[in-house]
């Protein structure tokens, strides 16, 4: 529910007028660092409508940077909630994870998600999400959104220092280890890798064989295809036509690292679901396996691969 503009009645409506005005004025921003931070489009707006709510409480004598004092509240209010997310992820090791599907009840609007993810990148939500709260909240505050270390320090309770440090880490993590493969090596994977998803986003078959080396494998973890599709396929017209059903879901796709090569992470709303790895030879896919399983997926080492991110302090 956003602050809503009513007809001023008195000097008191007319005061609440003007703060509900303030507000929208910094309302996309702090969806933005919300988003960032969570992950998730609903939790987002509960975080800032819950800012708003506690600004209306406290009222603003006392704050003289109203923009700067709703990020500091909406961080943590969001930090609040990745580390309730974390313990409850404990609690669920070992059992199947929840759905987490926007709800349109509570904000969850499918488009304006879909803008907030292709603006930020799955990929980078995917790592983003395997980072530690105060990790991650560090890593958003400075490198996304400019604020400096010693305003970030209090948010998450260490010293700037640290805070610094914890910036650091996630960075690296986002960026992955250095690469084994050079530059050229990885741009030609990806030229394969993007060429293969234009084509089955397209559902353009003939696109697909065109990077299918004829022998291509596809393997697959029993958690990635349904109980009727075999664990393995072999041959290229036998793999294009499957990709038929991949297809469907590679609007949700987008290349990535994966254990230092180019592949595809599958994330809709920017939680991951599948990745891809892929094997390229030449301008070929040889062989590409799908990976579902929750055990797998969290062992593997996954990086953005356009570090086009601010390098930071």
């Amino acid at each position: 529910m956003h602050a809503q503009d009513e007809p001023a009645d008195g000097p008191a409506d007319e005061l609440a007028l003007g703060l509900a005005d303030r507000f929208e004025a910094h309302r996309d921003r702090l969806r933005s660092v919300a988003h960032r931070m969570l992950g998730s489009f609903s939790e987002a707006e509960d975080a800032v409508q819950e800012a708003w709510l506690r600004l209306t409480r406290g009222g603003t004598d006392d704050v003289e940077n109203l923009g700067g004092w709703l990020t500091t509240v909406v961080s943590r209010i969001c930090l609040d909630m990745l580390r309730s997310r974390a313990s409850r992820r404990e609690d669920l090791a070992g059992h199947p994870v929840p759905d987490e599907t926007p709800d349109p009840d509570r904000g969850g609007d499918p488009e304006q998600e879909a803008l907030l993810v292709d603006s930020v990148g799955r990929a980078l939500l995917v790592v983003l999400d395997r980072l530690g709260p105060a990790e991650r909240a560090a890593f958003v505050l400075h490198d996304m959104f400019a604020v400096p270390f010693d305003e970030i320090a209090p948010i998450v309770d260490r010293s700037p220092a640290t805070t610094k440090k914890l910036a650091s880490r996630a960075r690296q993590k986002v960026r992955g280890a250095a690469p084994t493969l050079p530059g050229t090596e990885l741009a030609r994977q990806r030229r394969v890798v993007e060429a293969f998803l234009t084509a089955s986003r397209a559902g353009d078959i003939d696109g697909v064989l065109a990077v299918l080396a004829p022998d291509v494998v596809r393997r697959a973890d029993r958690a990635a295809v349904p109980p009727d599709r075999p664990g393995e396929i072999r041959g290229a017209r036998a793999v294009a036509e499957e990709i038929a059903a991949f297809g469907r879901n590679s609007r949700f796709a987008e290349p990535a690292l994966v254990g230092g090569r180019v592949g595809i992470v599958v994330a809709p709303q920017g939680r991951l679901r599948l990745v891809v790895a892929v094997t390229v030879v030449g301008e070929r896919i040889t062989a590409y396996e799908l990976i579902a399983d929750p055990a797998r997926l969290h062992r593997l080492d996954l990086a953005v691969l356009d570090a086009v991110l601010p390098l930071g302090g």
